[in-house]
């Protein structure tokens, strides 16, 4: 069972996913989308029934809404006994309850965004993602300082952001970048913007939570891990593959 609720506002709606998350009342799926995400889901499906929605909205006193999908897997009696819990905890935190076909919406076009990509990038936009993650204290300022650095680096841009796994001591934020893409040095457009974004994490939150440090982040790595942890990775990795053949050059 899917369904979505609309919460007043990226502070209160991050709070929420933090009091489930610490009292063991999350969903098999907890997405928080940002002001920002929500607005272009909106304009995505505008018409008379996201008119009427936003009407709704406004009326139960939700002007900026942010969307949050929550999603149960399994027999009717456990989803039923799950959802309870979850559904307390988010009428008492202020969500309103938009209806199981958000959830739904979701569930079915989750796995359309490459197509969208491609479309996009032959029309010039550019489009691109990156993660992170954060303890709770450090979520709302990681949140607007990679927002902010992004922002400087592309100029005009928008930029979403998601909460896309909560934890009882913190959560990831996965972003979403579209910009007019640069004809002359895409990549470099990109990888500035990147880099800036990099920066902006270091010392708030981790450089990846689930895409991997690799060859992007490597340079990133020493600072969140210490050099000392950089050793430690560096001898297991020795230990196994003395002759550095496997994956040579990546991570570290």
């Amino acid at each position: 069972r899917y369904e979505g609720y609309a919460l007043p506002g990226w502070a209160a709606g991050a709070e929420a996913v933090r009091d489930l998350a610490q009292h063991h009342a999350l969903a098999d799926v907890t997405r928080l989308s940002d002001v920002d995400e929500t607005e272009v889901s909106l304009a995505l499906n505008a018409g008379l029934k996201t008119a009427a929605l936003r009407r709704y909205l406004a009326a139960r006193g939700v002007r900026r809404p942010c969307f949050l999908i929550v999603g149960w897997e399994g027999s009717a009696h456990d989803v039923a006994l799950r959802r309870r819990e979850t559904v307390r905890r988010l009428k008492a935190a202020g969500a309103v309850r938009v209806g199981k076909a958000l959830g739904e919406s979701w569930r079915h076009g989750r796995f359309a965004g490459p197509r969208q990509r491609d479309a996009l990038l032959d029309r010039g936009i550019c489009v691109e993602t990156l993660e992170t993650a954060a303890y709770w204290s450090n979520v709302d300022e990681l949140r607007d300082d990679v927002r902010a650095a992004l922002t400087a680096s592309l100029g005009r841009a928008i930029v979403m952001c998601h909460v896309s796994h909560a934890y009882e001591t913190g959560a990831s934020l996965y972003f979403t970048v579209l910009t007019a893409r640069d004809r002359v040095d895409p990549v470099g457009q990109w990888q500035r913007a990147k880099a800036a974004a990099c920066e902006a994490i270091t010392g708030l939150g981790t450089i990846s939570h689930h895409h991997a440090v690799g060859v992007d982040h490597a340079p990133y790595l020493s600072a969140e891990i210490g050099s000392l942890g950089v050793d430690v990775l560096r001898a297991a990795k020795s230990a196994v593959d003395p002759t550095g053949i496997l994956n040579p050059g990546k991570l570290v």
